[in-house]
């Protein structure tokens, strides 16, 4: 099946019951959280209707099979040779994420190394372990590389692990194989665990290589795991079911001793789920489509109507970081154009020290809501601007 069109706004609001469409009053257009606006592709909700049908509404105790639809995805994407045996189930890529830091970690103290601006959760996630974060910045200036020289500084210092987000969120930056080959030759080097993101991976746009983290470290003797689900790219995050994927043999013995409630706790309409959207490929790309058409309206419209905002152009997914530095917005953009603008952005402040001044727009939607988003972004900017020069302009009267 291909891709359809968004649901119109007023429909959208009418029927769904999700962050995205309850945070806010209805005069606040929502563009924040990581959500789609458009229909869950017909082949899933017939693969979630049939096992609802069956009554197949029990409890699991292993990735059953997801872990071959898995496999075949990831080798038939990126190359990556996945044994199925390594592959766990967890409730969603956030729990994955905890659950294997808490193996990988000491009792308590352990250090993680996060790379900001980076997906808030992940602050939450190393508390949850009971760990402390160690702050290695992005490298605005070559892109939002990852600063390997830093990286190593931390290792050096004493971590225990690192959590890497791959493709990146929020810059959508997915990061080379000469940095993964350099990142990985360093957790082998000091023995650092790395956990690696990867739910956008799906998502890398037409033209892009995305590099799976997995097979990289193997090559490099690196411990890692990689942590994905279909939720991203398909609209599933409801449905509570990821995959936590080792990457080489220590990894994969460190997965043996995840808790066995661990797939207890995932749904069954999930993992159904997940196994009908990795072949539901028709639909992604029409999708990605669609996304990069937006990114480049998006930079259109900006370009017209609000220059001084400046869009980092995403290798995947549907979220761009945008740049207010050069508004008079202030450090936390996003509150300003809640208040003042009606339109939800996700405040760059959640992402660490360098999201200051930025913030987060979400274009899996309607084109018609990007240039409602920006028209609402230009005069909340040129609203600002008027106020700071009417003083100016009174005094010289």
């Amino acid at each position: 099946m291909s891709f359809g069109p968004a649901r119109p706004l007023e429909q959208l609001y009418a029927t769904r019951s999700s962050i995205k469409w309850r945070r806010y009053p209805a005069d606040v257009l929502p563009v924040f959280v990581a959500e789609m606006d458009f229909d869950v592709e017909p082949a899933v909700l017939d693969r979630v209707a049939e096992t609802l049908r069956n009554s197949d509404t029990g409890y699991l105790d292993s990735a059953g099979p997801l872990a071959p639809a898995f496999a075949r995805f990831a080798h038939d994407s990126w190359g990556w040779q996945v044994d199925t045996d390594w592959v766990h189930l967890a409730t969603d890529v956030t729990v994955g994420v905890v659950e294997a830091l808490r193996l990988a970690l000491p009792e308590a103290g352990g250090r993680v190394v996060l790379t900001p601006p980076v997906y808030p959760p992940f602050f939450e996630m190393i508390e949850e372990a009971d760990a402390i974060a160690v702050t290695v910045p992005l490298l605005e200036h070559e892109g939002w590389a990852l600063d390997l020289a830093g990286i190593e500084a931390a290792f050096a210092a004493g971590v225990d692990a690192l959590l890497l987000c791959n493709p990146q969120n929020p810059t959508g930056r997915c990061h080379s194989l000469a940095a993964l080959e350099a990142l990985a030759r360093l957790a082998a080097a000091y023995d650092v665990f790395v956990v690696s993101d990867e739910v956008h991976a799906p998502l890398a746009h037409p033209g892009t290589v995305f590099t799976p983290f997995a097979p990289v470290a193997r090559a490099a003797g690196a411990r890692a795991v990689t942590v994905t689900s279909a939720s991203k790219a398909w609209n599933l995050a409801g449905l509570k079911c990821a995959v936590v994927v080792a990457a080489e043999e220590r990894s994969a013995a460190l997965l043996s001793l995840l808790p066995e409630e661990l797939a207890a706790r995932t749904s069954i309409l999930g993992l159904h789920a997940n196994v009908a959207a990795l072949s539901c490929l028709d639909w992604r790309d029409g999708l990605l489509d669609l996304l990069v058409a937006n990114v480049r309206l998006l930079e259109a419209e900006l370009a017209v109507h609000a220059p001084s905002v400046t869009a980092i152009r995403p290798d995947a997914g549907y979220l761009v970081w945008l740049d207010f530095r050069a508004t008079g917005l202030g450090d936390d953009p996003a509150r300003v154009l809640i208040d003042e603008g009606r339109v939800a952005l996700n405040s760059g402040l959640a992402f660490g020290e360098p999201g200051r001044g930025f913030a987060r727009l979400n274009l899996a939607c309607d084109p018609s809501t990007v240039v409602e988003a920006v028209r609402r972004i230009a005069a909340t900017v040129d609203a600002r601007a008027a106020r700071a020069s009417a003083p100016v302009l009174a005094r010289a009267v």
